[in-house]
């Protein structure tokens, strides 16, 4: 039985949608991310399950409970779900011991005392418990809100942009101490973001949203190699697209004949997408491509490819192998990792 489940829910703002038929399950134990770009729903999404907000449509079940559906509403505090918001929201006037321990309802002192303290060895806070918000650093004051969203056993906690008011470096040390936390407590989570890296770091399953619906729902690698829409390919990576068309040979483009993996017939149009880490170039003084620019990157380098017709590609190599602008190429897919998209939608038989 899934922890979490939504049935076509709908939620609109007077005659504007905020989520349309929004449909999804969430596993025990499961981190679930929803990605997408601001203004698409996904915060909408978390408030309806924490029972910040009521649907219009559907329903609603939390451990095979229905908390929310045409004529069912249970409030956010009867539902017993922990959150971490993207300004972690701790009381400033609290220490860290107290801020853990306000949502504990119905225990003695020393039960508290007891949950307070396992939980600041849980997330590596032992001896800050006397300390008060101001005086924590930003991967601090995200430990004691993972603290305090946990120390109830909640049956999710919801993440909310957890990471945004991190630096770079220490977006990515908490990203791996979360990770490290929820899944040592095989708690249930659903994040939300706008980071197609940090959903991938994280979640055993991620669900794109655009325009308050889902475009896709799957694994990471799933989203990412087989996107099943133009929209998904080009925000969860960078992506290129350059126009096709279906013979008997396989599919013709401007820089070569691709295997026709597609669904469709002969004399189709169609826009294959290709990702740079899927290009190789060579040095040929006859190649389809010129190198016009590049970015170094550390670790790689990103090169910008023109094609005879003008049409922008891109290739990203080890930094080990150099090639300068202007420079001629022929350019080599890797097929495997090509999908074909046709009005949008794509027609590749591996993402039927």
């Amino acid at each position: 039985m899934p922890i979490i489940e939504l049935r076509n829910i709908t939620k609109m703002y007077g005659i504007t949608p905020a989520v349309e038929e929004l449909s999804f399950t969430v596993e025990e134990g499961e981190i679930f991310a929803v990605l997408g770009p601001s203004g698409c729903g996904k915060t909408t999404t978390l408030r309806l399950i924490a029972g910040f907000e009521k649907p219009d449509e559907g329903e609603i079940i939390l451990e095979g409970r229905t908390v929310a559906d045409s004529n069912t509403f249970v409030p956010a505090e009867k539902r017993r779900i922990g959150m971490v918001f993207q300004d972690y929201a701790l009381f400033p006037h609290l220490t860290v011991k107290e801020n853990i321990s306000f949502g504990l309802k119905g225990l003695t002192q020393i039960e508290k005392d007891s949950v307070v303290t396992n939980m600041l060895d849980f997330v590596g806070l032992r001896g800050l418990e006397n300390r008060y918000p101001y005086s924590l650093s930003g991967g601090q004051q995200q430990r004691v809100a993972l603290a305090r969203a946990l120390a109830p056993r909640p049956i999710t906690v919801l993440l909310d942009e957890p990471f945004s008011n991190l630096d770079t470096d220490m977006r990515t040390q908490m990203r791996e101490e979360m990770i490290r936390i929820l899944r040592k407590s095989r708690t249930t989570t659903i994040l939300v973001t706008h980071d197609q890296e940090e959903a991938f770091a994280m979640a055993d399953r991620v669900a794109v949203m655009n325009r308050c619906r889902i475009e896709q729902l799957g694994t990471p690698e799933e989203v990412y190699h087989h996107s099943a829409t133009s929209f998904v390919a080009g925000f969860v990576g960078k992506a290129d697209f350059i126009e096709g068309v279906v013979e008997d040979e396989g599919i013709r483009t401007e820089i070569g004949i691709f295997p026709d993996n597609t669904i469709l017939t002969k004399g189709d149009k169609v826009h294959i997408m290709i990702r740079p880490d899927d290009i190789e170039i060579f040095v040929d003084e006859h190649g389809c491509a010129v190198i016009i620019d590049h970015q170094f990157k550390g670790s790689e380098i990103i090169y910008t490819l023109s094609l005879p017709t003008g049409r922008c590609i891109h290739s990203t190599l080890s930094s080990s192998k150099t090639y300068q602008t202007g420079t001629r190429v022929s350019v080599k897919a890797k097929p495997a990792h090509i999908v074909a998209f046709k009005n949008g939608r794509a027609v590749s038989k591996t993402t039927q």
